[in-house]
């Protein structure tokens, strides 16, 4: 146990560090991220001391269980390669101007569309996806503009990691979770989407009490008109995606799993898109790119720290924290231990860890325990850039546009804005259930 232990905390230390201090390196000129390095070294240093076999890492991997973490990660893929294939055609960009040019001279105009903008699209793509998408758009207009950044990368981050909470597939941790306790799409949906609601208005009302200075000043920007010229590929992109989304509603009345519908989805939607452009005569430029910009590091990192996680339980470290946590006020207690503990080892692993604490405690209320887990695996994003993969990749991009909003200042206006926000949340969570 105490190896174990040690090669958790160690993981989780340089874990920290690797986002903070070295985030990428550098071979040449490839530049890779460090984070799924330390897990991955944390997975094999976990083998190697015999603290876990390779025998029970092949069974979690091939186990015919709606949690396996393969399964898990094709629907995530799944479904971010249908994102980013809209992003490629220029669907968020062209949304993201329009809505933009009606606030004309307002900036709390602005503030207010782009706000429920992304908090629309995150509901039905994913927090990653708006990430990665809005930030660079907002980065070039505020500067474009003359104007502070601040608001609207804090209302941009914040609204992507709590409406992310509303349907299963906004966040892969909601996957893992659900999945877990054998919550369906539309079960999911009807406890969730109120505490979304109610926390998300929440949040804007302290994002706008926040920065109402800096809002109140007008702003000057001309937009270049933005128009889709692959009108086809946007006009596929869109129906594989509402199919996918229709069909993952009734997954659990056609004995469907969610992951297969989200995969043949979108190898159909790739297929369609060749043919098209083979007709067309075109090159396959969104295709690849769409392939090129997919987060392939979670795929290491997410199968590392499972690794770690299944190598904890197997150690009986789980049933001390299912005895910390206790079976008494069962989501305020799961609800904020999993916002602090997703800020040590990220919302990720800190999923499949707590998906395995309610099981071993038959006295408290297994839903309970699991929607409040899903809300601190959201919320907890906001106090730092550890708490998500969402983070990581949001610092990142800032960094590369020059934005100075540095570790202090996410913490600063995190703890400001996700304290109320989980609150809201979770008092909700507790009148529904």
């Amino acid at each position: 146990m105490v190896t174990t232990l040690v090669i958790a905390v160690l993981t989780c230390v340089f874990l920290i560090l690797s986002v903070l201090i070295f985030p990428k390196i550098k071979i040449g000129k490839i530049s890779i991220n460090t984070y799924w390095i330390v897990c991955l070294i944390g997975a094999i240093l976990m083998v190697l001391f015999r603290v876990i076999s390779f025998d029970d890492i092949y069974y979690s991997l091939t186990i015919d269980s709606s949690i396996n973490p393969l399964k898990i990660l094709i629907l995530f893929f799944s479904m971010t390669l249908l994102s980013i294939f809209l992003d490629e055609v220029g669907f968020f960009k062209f949304l993201a101007t329009r809505a933009a040019s009606l606030a004309k001279t307002n900036q709390l105009i602005l503030f207010v569309i782009l706000y429920f903008l992304t908090s629309f699209l995150t509901i039905f793509t994913s927090n990653d996806i708006e990430i990665l998408t809005f930030t660079p758009f907002i980065c070039y207009f505020c500067k474009n503009a003359s104007i502070d950044a601040k608001p609207y990368l804090v209302a941009e981050f914040a609204a992507a990691n709590t409406w992310s909470m509303m349907l299963i597939i906004g966040n892969p941790t909601n996957i893992y979770l659900a999945t877990s306790a054998n919550i369906d799409f539309i079960s999911y949906v009807k406890v969730m989407a109120i505490p979304t609601i109610v926390s998300g208005l929440v949040e804007l009302a302290i994002i706008y009490l926040l920065f109402r200075k800096s809002l109140k000043k007008p702003m000057s920007l001309s937009f270049e008109k933005n128009s889709i010229e692959d009108k086809i590929g946007l006009c596929l992109g869109l129906t594989h995606l509402g199919i996918c989304l229709v069909l993952l509603v009734i997954s659990s009345y056609i004995n469907f799993d969610m992951y297969l519908i989200a995969l043949l989805c979108v190898v159909s939607l790739f297929v369609f898109v060749t043919i098209a452009n083979l007709l067309r005569r075109q090159k396959f430029t969104n295709l690849l790119s769409a392939l090129k910009r997919a987060p392939y590091d979670l795929i290491p990192f997410i199968i590392s720290m499972f690794i770690i996680v299944e190598a904890i339980n197997k150690q009986g470290i789980t049933s001390y924290i299912t005895q910390f946590l206790g079976t008494k006020d069962v989501v305020l207690r799961y609800g904020f231990a999993s916002l602090a503990l997703a800020n040590v080892i990220n919302n990720i692993p800190m999923s499949v860890l707590f998906s395995m604490i309610p099981q071993m405690n038959c006295e408290i209320d297994n839903l309970r325990a699991i929607y409040a887990t899903i809300i601190g695996s959201n919320i907890g994003a906001f106090l730092s850039p550890i708490g998500a993969l969402a983070g990581i990749m949001f610092t990142q991009l800032l960094a590369k546009y020059n934005i100075n909003y540095g570790y202090k200042n996410f913490i600063k206006y995190g703890f400001i804005i996700a304290l109320p926000t989980i609150a809201s949340a979770l008092l909700i969570l507790m009148i529904i259930l």
